[in-house]
């Protein structure tokens, strides 16, 4: 399983962390205002039930005067009512809150991503992004609906009561009081652990979701190579990690409550040493029996939102892992982006205007570039090449050789260290990045399909696409024979990555779904280098029809499917060691010739090889 690198964080509450994510509260700004209206309300309304109790026992129990009850059971009966009517739109908004707030943070959390270049993915495992898109941005849903209702609610309460009992005793109500600094002690103390146990579990969140990934990606290679057990063992042991902080944070948070509850019970008992002495005793500042009742209730229910309010300090602490992570991909800086200029007159990568783009003609230059990865060495050094609009250009070499990367940037996946490549004649950094995508078609040596139909597949992203369109395209790519094939031809469901189809077929589909969007560039990065022959020969025979008049770049590891290539690159260490067409680069018997001698020999073995074990099958039966 891959190890997740886990970028470091604060080691306290970071309020310019959450100040960033309440933006994403403002277009519901109505709502929380209403919402918290509605707790400081429901916070009113709590802190005078006591103040009602102690009417009823000064007012009516102790004087007798039970024609009072009726109109204050009346009273209070409405009061109730109208609390449930407040309880319940505070439960809808706080419920649509919680719905859209974490939509719109996916959303531009997928947005970003969108605008991020390939380099990103190259880097970035898949769990990392999926945790922070599904746990942690629904964590702080919750956290800005039903905490913020939890928080208000609290913070309403303590103030009520704390004004009620300083109204109705100064000196209980001090005592009670004593108490809150102490508890604002505790929790600055427990902060510092709690955010870092639980900053462990989020960082562990997204190693159980990669393996999760990772399994289910991989189960074929897990199967052929019998390592379920290992697997297993590995994946045992990165969730019982994750149970081990996540028990820690727990085995914090069990200590924090009880110190919360001692506090309010020590309160509670001083309001009984003192106020029981001071009932009704005649002498100057005796306390009346319905006054002792409702301080008793104020003391009591004083540390409910105290520990509503020391909840909710502890789930923030909580929340805070998750806001640095989805807010670390919301503000995620792409290496590669258009400039200011580029996007004042073509637009960004989501709002494109596609009216003022250019024409795509082919031309495509490399002058004097230098390129390397992050903290790397120069996989090329001083490179120059002019290719001409609508050359096939086939590029060959050993592995690491730097073919992949030339391609790379020739598409703008990667743009120069040093140096700059021109398209059309034009510095290709003075274009929109979508322009230079939308005219280019890559079809990979394992091609990505989409759970769905092979016309989904094969019109994916577009939807103006009609089916004698995508019929077209597949005849093109000499696919349309074997979708016809299927059960239900074009409406055949795919499975998921395109499990139910053999890998010719799948890079048939995509080499379609590339020719549909008639692109002015076509990459084929090894495309039949892992195909059986005869699937080889259509690709061939299809790549003939679609890349005629359009620039195109071939890398192939079978040179016999680059015959017809107008010039063959020969790359070594990111140098251009030979170039030419292919009986030209054969009749020079120099590294291209040995590549291709050695190959055909490589072939011919494997056949006489082939029909040697043919033929011991034939002679067993």
């Amino acid at each position: 399983m891959m190890n997740l690198q886990e970028q470091e964080y604060s080691k306290r509450l970071d309020m310019k962390v959450w100040k960033r994510l309440l933006q994403f509260a403002r277009p519901y700004k109505r709502q929380l205002v209403i919402l918290i209206g509605q707790m400081f309300l429901l916070g009113l309304v709590d802190a005078v039930m006591p103040l009602f109790n102690r009417y009823a026992i000064d007012k009516i129990a102790l004087t007798g005067r039970l024609e009072r009850l009726i109109p204050f059971g009346l009273i209070a009966l409405t009061v109730i009512v109208l609390q449930a009517l407040n309880v319940r739109l505070m439960i809808l908004y706080a419920g649509r809150l919680e719905c859209f707030i974490p939509y719109d943070i996916r959303k531009a959390a997928f947005a970003k991503l969108q605008t991020m270049p390939l380099a990103y993915y190259d880097q970035t495992p898949v769990g990392w992004l999926l945790a922070r898109l599904t746990s942690d941005s629904r964590r702080l849903g919750e956290t800005l609906s039903w905490n913020v209702i939890d928080l208000f609610w609290s913070l309403a309460m303590m103030i009520l009561m704390m004004v009620f009992m300083l109204l109705l005793h100064v000196k209980l109500a001090l005592m009670v009081l004593v108490t809150v600094p102490v508890l604002v002690l505790v929790s600055i103390l427990f902060q510092k652990r709690i955010i870092f146990n639980f900053r462990k579990v989020r960082k562990y969140n997204s190693h159980v979701t990669a393996g999760f990934n990772e399994g289910i990606t991989g189960a074929k290679t897990i199967k052929s190579l019998s390592i379920e057990d290992a697997m297993h063992r590995e994946f045992q042991e990165t969730t019982g990690t994750m149970r081990n902080f996540a028990v820690r944070a727990a085995t914090v948070s069990a200590v924090y409550t009880p110190i919360v509850l001692l506090l309010g019970a020590i309160a509670t008992g001083l309001v009984l040493w003192r106020g029981g002495i001071q009932v009704e005793t005649g002498l100057p500042g005796s306390i009346g029996y319905g006054t002792m009742v409702a301080f008793i209730s104020y003391a009591v229910q004083f540390f409910d939102p105290v520990k509503q309010f020391a909840r909710v300090f502890t789930e923030l602490n909580y929340a805070q892992a998750s806001a640095e992570r989805v807010m670390s991909v919301i503000d995620m800086e792409a290496g590669i982006r258009d400039n200011e200029l580029v996007e004042q007159t073509y637009g960004d990568m989501l709002h494109s205007n596609r009216e003022q783009w250019p024409e795509f003609a082919g031309n495509i230059t490399f002058e004097d570039v230098t390129f390397r990865y992050k903290d790397g060495e120069n996989i090329l050094e001083h490179f120059n090449l002019t290719v001409r609009a609508g050359e096939k250009i086939a590029i060959v070499g050993e592995t690491g050789s730097g073919k992949t990367t030339l391609v790379n940037l020739a598409c703008r996946f990667y743009e120069p260290t040093e140096g700059r490549i021109l398209v059309d004649g034009i510095d290709y950094r003075e274009r929109p990045l979508l322009w230079m995508y939308a005219n280019l078609g890559y079809v990979l040596q394992e091609p990505h399909l989409f759970s769905g139909s092979v016309r989904d597949n094969i019109a994916y992203g577009r939807q103006d696409i009609s089916d004698e369109m995508i019929e077209k395209a597949a005849r093109i790519v000499n696919a349309h024979d074997f979708i016809m094939a299927m059960d239900k031809g074009y409406a055949s469901e795919v499975g998921e990555r395109g499990s139910r189809l053999s890998t010719g077929q799948k890079q048939l589909i995509s080499f379609a779904r590339a020719i549909l969007s008639d692109p002015g560039m076509f990459v084929l990065d090894e495309a039949t280098s892992s195909v059986v022959t005869e699937t080889e020969q259509l690709i061939h025979q299809a790549m003939q029809n679609a890349l005629r008049g359009r620039t195109s770049f071939i890398i192939a590891h079978r040179l016999s499917t680059i015959r017809s290539a107008d010039r063959i690159l020969v790359i070594d260490k990111g140098k251009i060691v030979e170039e030419g067409n292919q009986r030209e680069l054969l009749h020079r018997k120099g590294v291209y010739w040995r590549l291709y001698t050695n190959q055909f020999m490589r072939e011919q073995m494997r056949l006489s090889q082939d029909s040697q074990a043919d033929g011991e099958v034939g002679a067993a039966v």
